[in-house]
């Protein structure tokens, strides 16, 4: 998963011809991949327990001055 997104290589003035579409499906599914693998990790991080007590303090407070 430490592929990125930036592993990708693109030159657009490399070659004018239009990739063909399986080709271009095949690039689509693979950017796809590397962003789902990306946010993937980024889901899988804890929230530091700092910031659920702020939250936690934060809801109380709300809670408190709506009643």
């Amino acid at each position: 998963m430490n592929q990125r997104i930036h592993d990708l290589s693109w030159d657009p003035g490399a070659d004018k011809k239009k990739p063909a579409k399986a080709e271009t499906l095949r690039m689509r599914a693979e950017i796809g991949r590397q962003i789902r693998a990306m946010y993937d990790e980024v889901l899988n991080q804890g929230v530091p327990s700092r910031f659920s007590d702020l939250l936690t303090r934060m809801d109380g407070h709300s809670n408190r001055a709506s009643a």
